[in-house]
């Protein structure tokens, strides 16, 4: 792969263009509730990080796909989790709550994420990193002011909140533990055999 990533580029499009055409809609919903400067900036950085390196590769700071069928792998997991972002903003486009901020944004951590490891792309899993753990924490901050205002939370409520930090616990799991093991040639990170 040179120095641009035309992959990196779909896939960019694809996760910007619901978001874009929500905040035209919605203008009035977008504004955040959760507003700790130090983990806003810190979740700018990670996504503008994760922005320009899913295009741009930095000479020197990747070393392409370290395994063989890697592109396979790379176009397949992110195609499926693009797909699955794409229908998560269908169910939820109307709705607001825990559901749509967790998934909205769980998954494109987990496609900044995959990415950097599958390219082991240094810069971008540490912009990932940065992203994924500022904003699924503001997702979920929001979520909850913006439910809170309404009711107090129930017990059902707290154990719908633990299945979904134990979804994203398992999801991330899934994504590291699944770019170490190559199981179709056995010569991943950690072979099989």
């Amino acid at each position: 792969m040179s120095w641009f990533n035309y992959y990196g580029l779909a896939i960019m499009a694809i996760i910007l263009i619901p978001n874009i055409i929500y905040a035209i809609k919605h203008k009035n919903d977008v504004a955040p509730t959760y507003t700790n400067k130090k983990i806003v900036i810190a979740e700018q950085i990670g996504r503008y990080g994760c922005f320009i390196l899913m295009i741009f590769n930095i000479p020197y700071t990747y070393f392409n796909f370290w395994f063989d069928s890697a592109l396979i792998v790379y176009l397949s997991v992110n195609g499926s989790l693009c797909l699955a972002y794409l229908i998560f903003w269908i169910i939820c486009w109307r709705q607001n709550g825990k559901l749509k901020a967790l998934s909205l944004s769980i998954i494109p951590s987990c496609i900044f994420l995959f990415s950097a490891i599958v390219l082991a792309y240094v810069p971008l899993i540490a912009f990932s990193i940065l992203f994924a753990s500022s904003h699924i924490f503001i997702s979920y901050k929001n979520a909850t002011q913006k439910n809170s205002r309404r009711k107090k939370p129930t017990k059902e409520d707290k154990i719908k909140d633990a299945f979904l930090l134990l979804f994203v616990i398992l999801l991330f799991a899934l994504a590291v533990i699944g770019t170490l093991f190559d199981s179709g040639t056995g010569k991943g990170a950690l072979p099989l055999n």
